[in-house]
C-alpha cells in the first residue's frame, strides 16, 4: 500500500508532476478537424472506444458536412452509418436533434458556453466540457470519464461516485492550470497502466503514494472491491 502526500491538494499535484513526465505528449485521441466533428465525435465516444468512434468518423465525416447535413439526414442511414458505435440509434437521433438546433438558434455555429452546449441532445457537462477545452479554448472544468473517476478514487483524491461531485472535488485540488491536461494524463494511465481489471501496480509510477496499490492494500478504493 502506498502512502498518500499529507494533503489532497499534494497528492493531485504529484500526480500531475509524475504522468505528465512519464506521458510527455498527452492529448485527446479523438480525430476531427472542426467543432463540429469534434462534438460529434465526442458524443460518440460515450460508452464507445475513441479508436473506435475515430475508425466510424473517418468516412462519416466525409459523406456529412456541416449541420444541415446531419439534421436533413434520414434517421435511419445516418444510424445504419453508425452501426458499429454503441447504441448507435440513440446517438442518430441526438446529433440530428443537436444539429438542428445548431441550426435554428446558433446560426449554424456549435455554442461556446456550458448551458448552451448543455441544452444540445446527447450533450452532458462532460462533453460540453470537451467541446468547450478544444474547439473553443474555454475551461471551465475536468473532463471526468471512466479513467479519471476510477485514478481519482484510486489514489485517494475523491471518495465521491458521481462526475460531478468528482469534478467539483477535483477542481479544488488539481492546480487550474493543469485542469485540461489532466484528463488526458489519466486517459493515457487507466489504458497503459491503471486498468480497471488488472492494473499493473509494479510498473506504475505512482505506486509508493497509491492507497489502492496491490503491493499490501486489500481494497480498489475505486470499486470498494478487494483485490
Amino acid at each position: 500500500m502506498g502512502t498518500p502526500r499529507e494533503t489532497r491538494q499534494a497528492q493531485a499535484e504529484t500526480v500531475v508532476d509524475r504522468l505528465e513526465a512519464e506521458y510527455p505528449d498527452s492529448t485527446i485521441s479523438l480525430r476531427y478537424s472542426n467543432r463540429l466533428e469534434l462534438l460529434i465525435a465526442v458524443i460518440l465516444s460515450a460508452q464507445c472506444t475513441d479508436e473506435r468512434v475515430n475508425t466510424e468518423t473517418k468516412h462519416l465525416f466525409e459523406k456529412y458536412d456541416g449541420p444541415e447535413d446531419y439534421a436533413n439526414a434520414e434517421q435511419d442511414e445516418l444510424a445504419e452509418d453508425l452501426n458499429s458505435i454503441t447504441y448507435y440509434n440513440n446517438k442518430a437521433k441526438y446529433i440530428r436533434s443537436a444539429c438542428e438546433t445548431i441550426l435554428e438558434d446558433h446560426d449554424g455555429e456549435v455554442p461556446d458556453t456550458m448551458d448552451e452546449l448543455t441544452e444540445l441532445s446527447g450533450v452532458g457537462r462532460k462533453t460540453a466540457n470537451v467541446v468547450l477545452q478544444h474547439g473553443h479554448d474555454v475551461v471551465e472544468g475536468i473532463v471526468v470519464d471512466t479513467h479519471v473517476q476510477r485514478l481519482s478514487q484510486r489514489l485517494g483524491l475523491t471518495e465521491e461516485e458521481r462526475p460531478e461531485r468528482i469534478e467539483e472535488v477535483l477542481m479544488g485540488i488539481v492546480p487550474e492550470g493543469y485542469w485540461q491536461q489532466f484528463t488526458h494524463l489519466c486517459i493515457d494511465h487507466g489504458r497503459a497502466v491503471c486498468t480497471a481489471r488488472n492494473p499493473d501496480c509494479g510498473d506504475c509510477v505512482l505506486a509508493d503514494i497509491c492507497p489502492s496499490e496491490k503491493g499490501d492494500s486489500e481494497i480498489d478504493l475505486a470499486s470498494g472491491e478487494p483485490w
